[in-house]
């Protein structure tokens, strides 16, 4: 484990260094990533220098960002010695759960837990799924702990992505016996009937995003096999009328889309032995003008029904290309009450 080297300096204006010491030097090479790259990407993102010096670093900068630096390089460290790899993403993930700049003494006493004891993960048959920011955490917890859970916040936060693979691993651990994932297809509208083929073939184009997750955490022959024993379905919303969804996962994407009774119907599908997850972003409606969303409703419905989850995600918890999050930003700024 890193250890760090006594620093008295109090003052946040304060430009003395901090060392730290990382007694495996196979580790602390990894640490710095090839040629340096990891360095650099916490020098960039927290306005620090840090310089290699055998086996320690030594940060220099204002106190809090120091602060921030050490609590980065700490956590990634740890990573390390419990064999996990150091990503780009990781060490994003790690800054962004960073106790922000504040007093040092509160920036030294706080624990960054992203990656200290046991992580949380997600495990599926292809990858380990592991949340990059304070909200996706939550999120992940809620999916485990909660009946019925909502994610809501803007494109690009893994909302869908989390809640599918909670789905393959309750089934891949037995907790249910299927996975059905849904979406509207307002965006085919009339359109739908234009489309080659039969319905499947019609309305797979707008289920592709589901695809694209469960390829990610199952082998796609798997996938296709599961899809065949009815094991894993995907379908529009309009299919889910009259059915009760016992013994499964259900995850409802772009929920936004959703009427209030279309929602209402949804949700009473629920089962004995299930669970579900409904995302949306309700800055991206695409319901005919003067049609409510039945996201929004839900929400303001459900709010404090005891075991239904809400988590809510923002421009922060982006995790794409960071061009996104400014994006979403601007979007915000330039149509505030959309936000």
């Amino acid at each position: 484990m890193a250890i760090t080297a006594p620093n008295p300096a109090s003052n946040p204006d304060d430009q003395s260094d901090t060392v730290l010491e990382f007694p495996d030097n196979r580790l602390l090479i990894d640490l710095c990533g090839e040629l340096d790259r990891n360095i650099v990407q916490i020098e960039s993102r927290l306005g620090v220098a840090i310089h290699r010096r055998g086996n320690h670093l030594a940060l220099h900068g204002p106190t809090p960002e120091r602060g921030m630096a050490e609590q980065v390089l700490r956590s990634l460290y740890q990573r390390l010695e419990q064999g996990r790899p150091v990503t780009a993403g990781d060490i994003e993930a790690a800054i962004r759960m960073a106790p922000s700049p504040a007093p040092v003494a509160e920036a030294r006493v706080s624990q960054l837990d992203m990656f200290s004891g046991e992580p949380l993960e997600i495990r599926t048959r292809r990858k380990l799924v592991e949340p990059r920011t304070a909200a996706q955490k939550s999120y992940v917890r809620n999916l485990f702990r909660n009946e019925l859970v909502f994610g809501v916040g803007p494109a690009g936060t893994g909302k869908t992505y989390l809640a599918v693979a909670a789905a393959a691993s309750m089934y891949i651990d037995g907790h249910v016996d299927r996975i059905i994932l849904s979406r509207p297809a307002v965006e085919a509208g009339e359109r739908l009937g234009f489309l080659p083929g039969d319905m499947k073939e019609k309305v797979d184009p707008y289920m592709q995003p589901l695809y694209d997750a469960l390829n990610d955490f199952f082998p796609p022959k798997q996938v296709q096999k599961l899809i065949e024993e009815k094991q894993i379905e995907i379908a529009p919303l309009a299919f889910m009328r009259g059915r009760t969804l016992s013994s499964a996962y259900v995850v409802l994407d772009e929920a936004q889309n959703a009427t209030t009774m279309q929602m209402k119907m949804f949700l009473t599908r629920l089962g004995e032995g299930s669970r579900m997850a409904v995302t949306g972003d309700v800055t991206q409606i695409d319901l005919p003008r003067g049609v409510a969303s039945g996201l929004v409703e839900a929400e303001r419905i459900l709010r404090d029904v005891p075991g239904v989850g809400f988590t809510h995600f923002t421009a922060e918890d982006v995790v794409r290309h960071p061009l996104v999050a400014r994006i979403i930003r601007a979007y915000e700024s330039a149509h505030p009450g959309d936000a």
